[in-house]
């Protein structure tokens, strides 16, 4: 399932809700991406999306050093198929949603969906930060590096345990949402005790929590979401360290499918409930149409259960 993509041809126009992108070569002979798909809102998306936290420099701090590469990244992901692409203010922090606002703009026909909770400083550092007039603050700047009039799904990146009540925190959201700044709201890094907590005071559209095939540890939350209809994004969904934990299981269930480990990896996740919406993340155009592959192969009932019951 590997392939190659031929990076340099040109591809169609997208149509704009916001302000204009300026178009570059990317892909139009690209791999699609076949996962089914979802609805967030009054949006349809496919389920497998795109993670932009690596279009940043190193330790997520800073530009990239090569920003062009970077906006070719997220035309060519949209080229492939991809419309539902996440980020957050604090990535870079403000390098990826700008560089995801000068790649493509505001397109109708893609969800972009940002973050807010977390300061970032030059020692790599992410600090908790819920305050509710922070949140307001940094809605506006994620705006207007997006080039948009609406944030589609803002989410709160992590509780602050120390400074904010969570209530408040979540409370900033809603209020965007009343007002129109943001069409739907969504939840990060939280218990199922704090899901419900933030479900009182706003209806929650997305979860995203870390899980993948070796990392369950979520999987309260992910239950609920199941029940309810919640989209939950699983972070760091093909984390390298985690699925070495099942090398020899993967290795030979990929040999089957002429795929790679990361691939399977997410496969499972699509197959795992119908609510998960994997972001794999990269800055390499290549990478991305591996990513985009692992859509176009459906696992067997029994490679699934195997790879389930692997980390149980």
């Amino acid at each position: 399932m590997l392939v190659e993509g031929n990076r340099h041809s040109v591809r169609g126009s997208l149509p704009l809700k916001g302000r204009e992108a300026v178009s570059t070569p990317v892909s139009s002979n690209s791999i699609t991406n076949e996962s089914d798909t979802f609805e967030i809102g009054d949006s349809t998306v496919h389920r497998l999306g795109f993670g932009a936290m690596r279009l940043t420099g190193e330790d997520i701090i800073g530009a990239p050093d090569d920003e062009e590469l970077a906006r070719e990244v997220v035309r060519h992901a949209v080229d492939c198929g991809v419309d539902l692409i996440d980020t957050a203010d604090s990535y870079g922090p403000a390098a990826s949603e700008r560089l995801i606002g000068e790649a493509i703009g505001d397109p109708e026909d893609v969800l972009v969906a940002t973050k807010a909770g977390l300061l970032r400083n030059r020692d790599g550092d992410w600090i908790a930060h819920g305050d509710p007039d922070y949140i307001r603050n940094q809605a506006l700047t994620s705006l207007d590096r997006l080039q948009t009039d609406t944030i589609d799904l803002y989410q709160f990146h992590r509780p602050d345990d120390e400074d904010t009540p969570f209530e408040d925190s979540v409370a900033a959201f809603a209020e965007l949402k009343d007002e129109g700044v943001v069409d739907e709201v969504g939840v990060s890094n939280v218990s199922a005790e704090l899901l419900d907590r933030a479900r009182e005071q706003v209806e929650i559209a997305t979860v995203q929590n870390r899980y993948n095939l070796d990392d369950r540890g979520s999987q309260e939350v992910l239950d609920i979401c199941d029940d309810e209809g919640i989209g939950f994004i699983p972070w760091a969904p093909i984390n390298g360290d985690d699925l070495d934990e099942h090398g020899d299981l993967l290795d030979e269930i990929a040999a089957e499918h002429d795929a790679t480990r990361r691939q399977v990896g997410l496969a499972w996740l699509l197959e795992r409930s119908e609510v998960i919406l994997p972001i794999p993340g990269t800055s390499d155009p290549d990478h991305l149409e591996s990513n985009v592959a692992a859509s176009q192969f459906s696992l067997a009932e029994d490679e699934v259960q195997r790879l389930t019951e692997a980390a149980d």
